[in-house]
């Protein structure tokens, strides 16, 4: 499998923030897809399920084998039942999600992740969300359900060839290290955690996935936003608003950007795709003007003379690859 540089992320298409119209939330997938990104991700947590809904819709649009399809294991959807939701979902589906990182769990999360694609297969198969961020003290307790559980689920499904990778999918680089060294993986999505404004996981996960080479799928490179709107009044940083010390770093970036005549954005995706360890940096989208956008910013070349200035003034690690113009 070789995905393009930049992957569609579907989960704003799960009414993330908004509730978005159907035939357009449909159109961006498809236009995504016209204009060369091969690889699709989403999840059932999407808007429980509406992301895959839409997703699966488009799909029949284009040849299946042309796309490589991307979901998650770690919750499956139980109708009939009251939604507490708490998942900061505007819209999606009335399916409250019941988490289970159990073999059965796993097997029974991608059965109806297949139904609501329409399709009969996924190419990528990731565990879900078994970090501090969403399980907190229980997370020791969801990992070792992850590794017992889902681990032997997806490592079979990969044996008989019913998926071609497997991996998880985190917000944390820890997390990533701990299911490297502990199981067989082939890709791992880490979100938020290696982007222009941090990198946290530049001198631990990024080193060890190159020696297992493991593919990294990189979510999450504007940090919720602000690596896109720049340091402005409500900018967002980790799905909250920006506190006083992110919003001085991001403006000194910007700062560094402005003077090479580069937009925030377009560096931040440069920067995001500059690792060798990185095979896809997935970005979310709306509209189909979002997707041009987004493949607009990442046809303009970066000059050279933005990472010296970056590095000098300590805003990036000086060892930090960067793309070279």
């Amino acid at each position: 499998m070789k995905p393009s540089l930049i992957g569609f992320g579907g989960a704003p298409l799960g009414d993330l923030y908004q509730h978005l119209d159907e035939g357009v939330a449909q159109a961006t997938v498809v236009a995504a897809l016209k204009a060369g990104i091969n690889l699709v991700d989403t999840s059932p947590l999407y808007g429980h399920g509406l992301s895959e809904h839409r997703i699966g819709a488009a799909l029949r649009s284009v040849p299946r084998e042309s796309v490589i399809l991307s979901t998650k294991v770690g919750r499956w959807m139980k109708p009939g039942e009251p939604k507490a939701d708490g998942s900061g979902y505007r819209g999606g589906l009335p399916h409250p999600a019941v988490i289970d990182y159990s073999y059965d769990g796993a097997m029974r999360s991608l059965e109806q992740s297949l139904l609501r694609l329409g399709t009969d297969h996924v190419d990528i198969l990731l565990i879900h969300d078994v970090d501090i961020w969403t399980h907190g003290e229980r997370m020791e307790q969801r990992f070792a359900e992850a590794m017992d559980g889902a681990y032997r689920a997806l490592d079979r499904l990969r044996a008989s060839g019913a998926v071609k990778a497997i991996g998880v999918g985190v917000n944390e680089a820890e997390m990533c290290e701990r299911f490297a060294r502990a199981g067989d993986f082939d890709v791992m999505m880490l979100a938020g955690r290696y982007s222009l404004l941090e990198q946290g996981a530049l001198d631990g996960f990024l080193p060890l996935a190159l020696e297992k080479n493991i593919a990294v799928m990189l979510a999450g490179v504007f940090n919720s936003g602000i690596l896109a709107t720049g340091a402005r009044e409500g900018a967002y940083y980790n799905y909250k608003p920006a506190p006083p010390e992110i919003l001085g770093k991001v403006a000194r970036i910007e700062a560094v950007c402005a003077a090479h005549g580069v937009a925030l954005p377009q560096a931040a995706l440069a920067f995001a795709g500059a690792h060798p360890a990185v095979a896809t940096v997935v970005l979310g989208a709306v509209t189909p003007d979002e997707v041009a956008r987004n493949l607009d910013l990442v046809a303009r070349p970066v000059p050279n003379a933005l990472w010296v200035d970056l590095k000098a003034e300590k805003l990036i690690p000086d060892h930090a690859p960067v793309p070279a113009c």
